[in-house]
């Protein structure tokens, strides 16, 4: 039986995934296994569920009526599970986690830890990267991301309010003088990152865009280093407010042009798909939901 039930999970991946290959990466099996597989569920059944050629798969008729089935057993063993779940008030299991460099040492540790003291029997490995991770080629079950979500396949649940600022250290301030408006920021060092860093910087004024090239005085791929680079009086650039709050509220840092709004999306939870959703990435993206919005503060314009 519990074999059988790998072999629905197994198709309805292969189906939603568009391939062999990408379902063997989500659910960590060999392209080889998942081929045999397939095979022999094909011919235990005694119809064909899919053509496939070296381009492209597509479903049989009768594929399309097993895949219909597969997907109501699938959410009823899900939804089993979940009742089971809450009735038990416990999880397990390997959690696998992405996030942003900063934002994972600052503040997904510490919650992290708080995490797994009411969910023991959950295993948590956790990679930070500010690059781009493909969720499901790397096996990550939620993302942490910060920023627009171009990927239309990947299901976003939002988990906290976010705006990015401009800052920059007293020191270098007291030095080069505080800009006054957008203008003032091309006589400035300023400091870029990202996986395509650009000096085009955007701000809303009222109804009113503005736009502005900045100096790429510096350029880093890395947040943190950004970060880093500000506190020590290399110039000014723009950081989401969860990874500056601290630093702006202990005077670390102090705000450039505060006026001015630069858009943001929101922080997300971002995930592969949400049918089948094991009860560990569900409880876990309830809890960071829950304690990032109970800590969230405005801080000092």
């Amino acid at each position: 039986m519990i074999d059988q039930t790998l072999d629905l999970a197994l198709f309805d991946r292969v189906v939603s995934t568009g391939s062999l290959s990408a379902a063997a990466r989500e659910m960590g099996l060999s392209l080889a296994v998942v081929s045999k597989r397939l095979g022999l569920l094909e011919q235990r059944l005694g119809v064909r569920l899919l053509n496939r050629t070296t381009r492209r798969q597509a479903l049989t008729e009768a594929g399309q009526v097993f895949h219909a089935c597969c997907q109501r057993i699938l959410a009823e063993i899900a939804e089993t599970e979940r009742l089971m779940t809450r009735q038990a008030g416990t999880v397990g299991g390997v959690l696998r986690i992405s996030a942003p460099r900063a934002f994972g040492r600052r503040h997904l540790t510490p919650l992290l830890v708080a995490f797994r003291e009411q969910h023991p029997g959950v295993r948590v490995q956790m990679s930070l990267s500010d690059l781009w991770v493909d969720l499901v080629a790397q096996g990550i079950d939620v993302a942490i991301r910060v920023g627009s979500l171009p990927d239309s396949s990947l299901v976003a649940q939002e988990l906290a309010p976010n705006y990015r600022v401009l800052v920059a250290s007293p020191d270098y301030l007291a030095q080069r003088g505080t800009p006054s408006d957008v203008g003032d920021l091309q006589r400035h060092d300023c400091i870029l990152f990202g996986n395509a860093p650009h000096g085009d910087w955007r701000f809303v004024s009222g109804s009113e865009t503005l736009r502005v090239q900045v100096p790429d005085t510096y350029v880093v791929d890395d947040g943190d280093a950004a970060h880093q680079l500000a506190l020590h009086g290399a110039g000014i650039t723009q950081k989401s407010i969860w990874d500056v709050g601290d630093d702006i509220r202990e005077g670390r840092l102090a705000r450039v042009l505060p006026a001015l709004q630069i858009p943001a999306s929101p922080l997300h939870a971002v995930y592969p798909h949400s049918r089948h959703q094991a009860p560990r990435t569900r409880v876990f993206v309830e809890f960071l939901r829950d304690r990032l919005r109970a800590t969230w503060r405005w801080p000092e314009r």
